[in-house]
């Protein structure tokens, strides 16, 4: 509120108006008509108890309104004293400010549709919710949400993001991956970046969740820019991310945490045999031309975890299908994977490609599954 200099009348600040200086006065602040009305704020349930009363108290405690408020995007500014807030009301259009917010009472009210009440009140409203429903809402929402489901969450906001960025799709048309329904089972998506953290502010998780699961920086930044997305389950559940960059960032980044098993295993433990690739694009090129055995270390260097997973099954091969380097980088890998394959009681073969290939360059470049299937059989044992 501000004081009239001329009369010395107080009129909200953001009402312009017919006042002496060109200020509308509105009513006082109805905040305090919520207080000292003769019922709650918050619709009664019905026949609630004490035990039920206190439960609502500490849940609305729990869940300040103006950060409930603010992580779905609403846009206060100060009125008045440290904590009244005002804003254009999330409840119904309007173009000039109505929505009038005590942070310390945890309580607001719109001048405009004449709505008002706590932080359930408010959800109810703004979710269209029962109330039992929305008090169960409100609940879920303070339970801390496992890293799997936080990171469920980006790899499906992820998804819906490839199809709206041409970049991203004409990056998989360059790859040589053009099957919808691949795309679809691996789960691609793409990281525009600048957009995720809002996305997950509006689904109520918090800022430090975000930081520790490494989704954003400490700047607030997305962790991932520009890169196309491939989500690594283990189990049924996301352990990791892996952003395929598709500028000129470093090419490989995954969340600073467990990589988790080899890629797909689930869909590829029952085969015998077992193609083993460096990186995610060469096990969906291959899978694309049918090679549904073909997993992926997300690299050269096998976790005994990994290890351990392709020694579950006696007698079972594993044909090594790693890059045709300049550097020999990829073939030395080969070599000491498959010896160390050997040692743990593994077949294990090399397959080589044409010089400077790897299994997704091999397809771009123009060979077909018949072509593969000859390397395969070409494969040199150890």
């Amino acid at each position: 509120m501000i004081c009239c200099h001329c009369d010395g009348t107080r009129y909200f600040y953001f009402s312009p108006g017919s006042g002496p200086c060109g200020f509308k006065k509105l009513p006082p602040p109805t905040i305090l008509a919520w207080e000292y009305r003769c019922f709650s704020p918050t619709l009664n349930p019905g026949g609630e108890n004490s035990a039920m009363a206190h439960d609502l108290e500490r849940l609305k405690q729990r869940i300040p309104l103006l950060e409930y408020l603010q992580r779905h995007n609403w846009k206060p500014c100060r009125a008045g004293t440290r904590q009244e807030f005002l804003g254009l009301c999330p409840l119904h259009h309007e173009a000039r400010p109505s929505f009038y917010v005590n942070a310390h009472k945890n309580l607001f009210y719109c001048h405009g549709c004449g709505r008002g009440g706590d932080v359930i009140r408010f959800a109810q409203l703004f979710l269209d919710l029962p109330f039992r429903r929305t008090v169960a809402h409100l609940e879920q929402e303070l339970m801390p949400a496992s890293p799997s489901q936080l990171l469920q969450q980006a790899a499906a906001f992820y998804q819906l993001q490839l199809h709206r960025y041409p970049e991203a799709t004409r990056y998989l048309a360059r790859r040589g991956l053009c099957d919808p329904a691949i795309i679809e089972e691996l789960g691609i998506g793409y990281a525009p970046g600048g957009n995720l953290r809002d996305h997950l502010a509006g689904l109520s998780y918090p800022f430090d969740r975000l930081l520790d699961t490494g989704l954003i920086n400490s700047q607030g930044r997305d962790a991932f820019c520009r890169r196309v997305i491939f989500p690594c389950c283990q189990h049924g559940r996301i352990v990791n991310l892996y952003g395929r960059s598709i500028g000129q960032a470093f090419p490989h980044r995954l969340l600073p945490r467990s990589k988790g098993g080899l890629f797909a295993w689930e869909s590829v433990s029952d085969f015998s045999i077992v193609i083993l690739v460096e990186g995610l694009f060469d096990l969906a090129i291959l899978w694309q031309a049918g090679f549904r055995n073909t997993t992926c270390a997300l690299g050269t260097q096998l976790t005994s975890a990994q290890l351990a997973q392709l020694a579950d099954q006696p007698g079972r091969s594993v044909c090594i299908v790693f890059d045709q380097d300049d550097n020999l980088a990829g073939q030395r890998a080969s070599h000491q994977l498959a010896l160390r394959l050997k040692s743990a009681g593994i077949q294990a073969c090399i397959v080589q490609l044409s010089h400077g290939h790897d299994p997704n360059s091999y397809f771009v470049a123009g060979a077909t599954a018949a072509d593969f299937t000859d390397c395969l059989e070409r494969a040199q044992q150890l």
